[in-house]
């Protein structure tokens, strides 16, 4: 079983039209509403997969009532800790050349709702082959509480992967996580380095076992104890791009559980997140897009030096 967390879930709203009209009044013709935050969008994925996966996390008031309401209803194991604040929500107006998301901030968290959610999962991680970790920290959490998180994982032998930005990011690399995945610009933001090369040197060189950074269009670039690859869609494809990021985490992960070898867990890192754009809501998929491109994503190592770089040999 891959546990994911999400400590801060959020019901989610997807408003899809033609055309979004600027500084005027538009009518939707498609509203979807699901459970979401990046650790059920991980879960979603996994369990299209085949893949038992577990979902937990914070989740309250009436917007946690529906966001479990739809869990239940997609068939993923619940084992989300209640507290007592506002589940936030996120609205995303995808048309048919962009997509934009609005974030709600959270509800404020108790250190009583905190530590209840703790002992919570570590019960889970005795069953866990791989822990997800992944989105933004809800107020009133601890600014370290990956940190914490990956600890109590590593105290149990589970590998954690840890999808996260900012301060959150960076003050739980010390902890070791087992593969961290920002995208260019939270690459960029905690690394201050425009170079994605350097960026997950500095990560490595923080803490990271490994860094699997996504670079969009460009794919992704590894760079992991057993060397450093570069993984490219074999076409640039259309679509809304929210959650292409969280099914490359969870092929991550799965990958930690499986031991499968890094060439393949990027190439089908690659080909799931494209076949993600496709798809008209996080956490779901194309599947004939996935298995169209599986075998065209090209997987290659940098040159000689620029890996050796990557590798963290001097």
């Amino acid at each position: 079983m891959i546990l994911t967390v999400t400590l801060n879930p959020a019901l989610d709203l997807t408003y899809r039209l033609a055309a979004v009209r600027k500084h005027a009044g538009n009518r939707v013709p498609s509203v979807r509403q699901q459970a979401g935050g990046k650790g059920v969008n991980v879960a979603r994925v996994l369990a299209a997969l085949d893949e038992a996966a577990t979902v937990t996390g914070l989740a309250g008031g009436h917007n946690g009532r529906a966001l479990r309401a739809d869990l239940a209803a997609a068939g993923l194991r619940d084992e989300l800790v209640e507290v007592a604040g506002e589940t936030r929500r996120t609205v995303a107006v995808a048309d048919d050349q962009d997509t934009t998301v609005f974030l709600e901030p959270g509800p404020q968290v108790t250190t009583a709702e905190w530590r209840r959610f703790l002992e919570q999962y570590q019960r889970l991680l005795r069953d866990a082959s791989a822990v997800v970790l992944s989105g933004s920290l809800p107020p009133g959490l601890p600014a370290d509480a990956y940190r914490t998180l990956i600890e109590l994982a590593r105290s149990h032998g589970v590998p954690a992967v840890l999808d996260a930005e900012g301060q959150a990011l960076l003050r739980a690399l010390p902890a070791g996580p087992a593969v961290v995945k920002p995208n260019a610009h939270e690459l960029a933001a905690a690394t201050g380095t425009e170079d994605p090369v350097r960026g997950v040197e500095r990560l490595r060189a923080a803490g990271a076992a490994a860094v699997v950074a996504s670079l969009g269009p460009d794919g992704l670039l590894a760079a992991t104890p057993e060397g450093a690859w570069r993984a490219r869609p074999p076409e640039p494809l259309p679509g809304n791009p929210t959650g292409a990021g969280d099914s490359a985490v969870a092929v991550l992960a799965l990958g930690l559980s499986t031991g499968a070898p890094w060439p393949e867990r990027l190439r089908q890192a690659v080909a799931l997140s494209a076949a993600t754009v496709l798809a008209p809501q996080a956490g779901h998929y194309d599947s004939d897009a996935y298995h169209r491109l599986l075998d065209r994503v090209l997987v290659e190592q940098p040159d000689q030096r620029r890996s050796a770089q990557l590798e963290g040999e001097p």
